[in-house]
């Protein structure tokens, strides 16, 4: 779900919110700036996609809540909840298990991953199972994820800049100037850049939405205790108990979004660029809470507005928060100016989630393939040209798909998860099991994303309500583990990836 439908003209629309969007603007590139300043980043691959592996708990734990949850979750998910009703407290576990998966791997990975250098979630993979294979279709998985993602991004930026100023900023060149934005800091800090956007629109979001549903219980008239028995009485089919398809299509979809989020690159990134295990720690620990305030809050807003805004139909409803922004706008000043700085923060979110997509997208383009296969002796000042400029391009062709949408579009977008999910064994299972060998780990990435796109591009998404990237999953987990039964990696092998993977503590 993304912000690319219109919003409705906004009351807080003009002149106002252009000069919100400029301070936001100016703000993200002045915070660039000072994460540059006397530092030559450009020298150091380390400096300028890891932040030099320093993110204190705050910054990480701010980073890594934008990286969960973006704009797109605040404008989205209302609507599905107006349109699904309590069935769409699913919404809150999404976001729970991933928590879960990371608090599975990450801590190990951290470890690992700063005894030994990694720089991309490639690294481990090419550490762990020594396969140019292996490595080769782990790189093009992920940055097939992050082609996409970016895309989503982009698309949103422009729609959501262009509602914002009621049109005084057309789609396109919002999408320019923010790109030119995005790049200007991202080039001038890295990931100390992005971090620190990160955590400062992730503070605005947090305030906004709270805001937003002070206002919405203020427009329901005091009568939120009626809100279930209105509803029942309405929409009973909102209120009912899910049926069987109904929760197997959940369960699914859990297990897509749980494994499939926490693999994103720039997810693995931030737990390289933490300054110590116990920062991690911390930091994940504190986001398990942040389902409930976010997806949690979002979800009552949308329930609240089955009551609001009754017999809105699909497409009426998906300019919920816009409808319930302007009228939340018109009942003070301190909302109205509060629901400006709030949407210049969903602006400012979804452009700090693709400036993390890109910095990851450019990492794995200069150290994965240039680094690797095209200059293995490549310095890294070379490396870090290479990605910006890669940067450059992968956003020119994502702008120019943008403009020139295939038909399959949407059906590209559904396969981001179920083909990025498929890297998931290689990681969970690799960390824990020294007797996973590379050809089954090459066979069931392999297999299992041809499963997906197979089940996907031919209209087949689910099978029995049972997603085609969770089907995959399972095939890849299979052939994974009787794989390396069968063709188990020699005892030489075990011992040193037994050494590569303990637990012993590193400095930092």
């Amino acid at each position: 779900m993304t912000v690319a439908q219109q919003q409705p003209q906004l009351v807080f629309g003009g002149v106002d919110s252009l000069i919100i969007l400029a301070m936001y603007a100016l703000m993200m590139i002045l915070v660039g700036w000072l994460a540059g300043r006397g530092r030559d980043i450009g020298k150091s691959v380390t400096d300028y996609y890891l932040a030099g592996r320093g993110l204190g708990m705050v910054t990480l734990f701010f980073t890594l809540y934008a990286t969960q949850y973006s704009g797109n979750t605040v404008v989205g998910y209302a609507p599905q909840a107006f349109r699904e009703g309590f069935s769409w407290l699913q919404s809150i576990p999404f976001f729970t298990l991933i928590i879960a998966v990371y608090l599975l791997f990450a801590p190990r990975l951290y470890v690992v991953g700063r005894r030994r250098g990694f720089i991309t979630p490639t690294d481990w993979i090419s550490d762990r199972f020594r396969s140019t294979a292996v490595t080769v279709l782990a790189i093009i998985l992920m940055l097939w994820g992050l082609a996409n993602y970016l895309l989503e991004q982009l698309v949103a930026i422009g729609h959501a800049v262009s509602g914002l100023t009621g049109g005084a900023i057309p789609y396109g060149w919002a999408v320019i100037g923010f790109i030119i934005v995005m790049l200007t800091y991202e080039w001038m800090g890295g990931m100390k850049a992005v971090a620190v956007t990160d955590a400062l629109q992730g503070i605005m979001l947090m305030i906004g939405i709270a805001v937003m549903l002070v206002g919405a219980l203020i427009l329901t008239g005091g009568g939120i205790e009626n809100l279930t028995a209105n509803i029942a009485a309405n929409e009973p089919e909102k209120i009912g108990v899910p049926d069987m398809a109904t929760n197997i299509n959940w369960l699914s979809m859990l297990v897509i979004v749980a494994f499939g989020a926490a693999m994103y690159p720039h997810a693995i990134q931030r737990i390289y660029s933490s300054q110590s295990e116990r920062v991690l720690k911390r930091s994940l620990g504190r986001m398990a809470w942040m389902p409930f305030i976010t997806s949690g809050l979002v979800f009552i807003v949308g329930i609240i507005c089955i009551d609001l805004y009754p017999g809105l139909d699909v497409g009426a409803s998906e300019q919920l928060v816009g409808l319930l922004a302007n009228d939340v706008a018109s009942l003070h000043p301190v909302f109205y100016w509060t629901m400006i700085l709030f949407f210049g923060a969903i602006v400012g979110a979804i452009v700090s989630t693709a400036d993390s997509v890109l910095l990851s997208f450019s990492s794995m383009v200069s150290h994965d393939i240039f680094g690797k296969y095209i200059k293995p002796d490549a310095d890294d000042r070379t490396k870090v040209l290479v990605g910006k400029f890669a940067g450059i391009v992968m956003i020119a062709l994502l702008l120019w798909v943008a403009w020139n949408p295939p038909g399959t579009l949407y059906q590209i977008f559904v396969l981001k998860f179920e083909i990025l999910v498929q890297v998931a064994p290689a990681f969970i299972l690799g960390l824990y099991w020294k007797r996973l060998s590379a050809k089954p780990v090459f066979v069931g990435m392999l297999a299992g994303a041809a499963l997906a796109a197979t089940l996907t591009l031919t209209g087949n998404s689910t099978v029995y309500g049972i997603h085609g990237g969770a089907i995959g999953l399972a095939l890849n987990f299979l052939i994974c583990v009787v794989g390396s039964l069968i063709f188990r990696p020699s005892e030489e092998t075990q011992r040193d990836i037994e050494e590569m993977t303990r637990l012993e503590k590193v400095a930092g």
